[in-house]
């Protein structure tokens, strides 16, 4: 079974709204604000157990034009799949 990120959302938007554009984050800093309840409320015991499904969810919202997934300083192209992502990104809200 695949951990919740219910508990995270809240923490992903306050993150992502603190940052004005063109600035990012990383998606550990929303696991890593998750606090023990929270994590154990997502079924992980540790903020890492937590990585593989918020990088799925970036990946979502970047898809439906929530945000965009850069990596080295380059927005990904859309057609780029979490599978062909290897190495750190970062997130940013998409300008309208």
């Amino acid at each position: 079974m695949s951990p919740s990120l219910d508990p995270a959302t809240p923490h992903l938007n306050r993150l992502l709204d603190s940052r004005a554009f063109p600035k990012t984050i990383c998606p550990s800093e929303v696991a890593r604000a998750l606090s023990a309840a929270e994590l154990q409320r997502a079924g992980v015991t540790s903020w890492r157990d937590l990585m593989p499904a918020m990088r799925e969810r970036a990946f979502e919202l970047r898809d439906e034009g929530v945000l965009e997934i850069l990596q080295k300083g380059e927005i990904l192209p859309v057609s780029q799949t979490m599978q062909q992502t290897v190495g750190p990104i970062r997130l940013r809200r998409k300008v309208a």
